[in-house]
């Protein structure tokens, strides 16, 4: 389902600098046209300040529908107009851009990303993803690290974008499964107990840049 009129827009700024890209801002849809949206000055949802855009700012940006199922697309900032209140004008975008995200049904895909592990002992080690998702990843280690099922886990996932930015999300997480592979090493799979709605949103916006390259190759 394509935004609508008088939606509300929750918005991260894609940036290099990391604090600055963490920031939250919400705004109102306040109209649409073919191929460009005009939306309300962003708010910082923390602070209550305005943001100013520039153009081609890169945007993530997700809203709800109906049923609590966020919608998460891309865009950028394609200018601005002066109406009864300022505006900023976004590229709308096209409905098979748009990931839905319901609370159980996330989108996975295959990915060899860093991953940092420490269990409740402290013990630390690093390990590579085999796939992540809105809802937990998948992870290759040393099959004599000592994780086993239902342990809880404290990670940071490194996270490179196609813009060469690169995020580190923090999120605790529960062992929902391991498997001893014959190479020796072990497949375990996490599944998010504690994540940010804005890192969670990185994990989902790195998903559908993921999944657009496959569709390329």
């Amino acid at each position: 389902m394509l935004p609508k009129i008088n939606d509300i827009l929750f918005i991260q700024v894609n940036s290099v600098d990391e604090e600055e890209a963490q920031k939250e801002f919400k705004s109102r849809i306040a109209d649409i046209r073919d191929e460009v949206m005009s939306i309300e000055i962003p708010i910082e949802v923390r602070t209550g300040r305005l943001k100013k855009l520039y153009t081609g700012d890169q945007l993530s940006i997700y809203y709800m529908s109906e049923g609590g199922v966020k919608n998460y697309f891309n865009t950028q900032v394609e200018g601005f107009k002066r109406d009864v209140i300022s505006l900023v004008l976004i590229r709308k975008p096209k409905p098979e851009a748009i990931t839905k995200v319901q609370r159980r049904t996330f989108l996975r895909v295959p990915a060899e990303l860093e991953i940092s592990v420490k269990l409740a002992d402290h013990h630390q080690f690093l390990a590579i993803t085999e796939d992540v998702g809105g809802g937990g990843i998948s992870m290759l280690c040393d099959g004599k690290e000592p994780i086993m099922q239902k342990d809880a886990v404290s990670c940071w996932l490194l996270i490179p974008y196609r813009n060469g930015t690169v995020d580190h999300v923090p999120f605790k997480a529960e062992v929902v499964r391991t498997k001893e592979l014959d190479t020796g090493r072990r497949l375990v799979m996490l599944g998010f107990t504690e994540i940010s709605d804005a890192d969670r949103q990185k994990v989902i916006r790195y998903c559908f840049e993921r999944q657009l390259e496959l569709r390329k190759n």
